[in-house]
């Protein structure tokens, strides 16, 4: 049986499904923890950390997406909507935090949209890799973390949607991904629950 969300977090109110994820056909995607991002990935670094630490110890695979364009060719309607205020290719703010826990081996798929499907190749590496189910992290919630887990689902990806791991400019955005997630897309998980399923003490 599936635990719970921590009783004190405000999250487990939207869950309407409840179910853990199986390291056997599991990958962890930790989306855009990126230098430019980081004073909204600040919060979330210790939970991140000990999330990539849990997927390790069950030898989950971790793969990080990096957001960047190389030219205007690739800008599309993200120069209309930022006004062209785009993380540029080749700059330090486009380098991921240096702080991550990130591993020669671990896989970087670099993307110029929200979602980190489309143009990627990432489907098509995950199917080889023998994964079904995905453990979504990483900023911001409402936009590339919320478009790459309902693009995986889509696909037939079965989503796990970090509760704890996550994070956006503003606590309502915030509630209303992790809402949206629960009701249609994906399981809510935090640390406490991954660290209950993976069975690490």
């Amino acid at each position: 049986m599936a635990s719970s969300l921590n009783e004190s977090s405000p999250y487990n109110k939207f869950e309407i499904r409840r179910r853990n994820p199986d390291p056997k056909s599991c990958a962890l995607l930790v989306i855009d923890m990126q230098n430019c991002f980081s004073s909204i990935a600040k919060p979330i670094l210790s939970n991140l950390a000990t999330t990539v630490h849990l997927c390790r110890n069950a030898s989950i695979p971790v793969i990080f997406t990096r957001h960047c364009h190389k030219s205007p060719a690739d800008y599309g309607m993200l120069s209309e909507w930022w006004n062209d205020n785009l993380v540029l290719d080749g700059t330090p703010e486009a380098e991921l935090i240096p702080t991550l826990d990130r591993k020669p081996e671990d896989m970087v798929v670099e993307k110029n949209t929200y979602g980190a499907f489309r143009n990627t190749q990432l489907e098509e590496k995950l199917v080889e890799m023998g994964v079904k189910e995905v453990i979504v992290t990483g900023v911001f919630t409402n936009q590339c973390c919320e478009m790459t887990a309902r693009e995986a689902f889509v696909r037939g990806f079965r989503v796990f949607f970090s509760a704890d791991a996550t994070a956006t400019s503003d606590s309502e955005l915030q509630e209303a991904t992790l809402k949206n997630m629960a009701f249609g897309f994906a399981y809510l998980v935090d640390c406490q629950r991954l660290r209950h399923a993976l069975s690490i003490k």
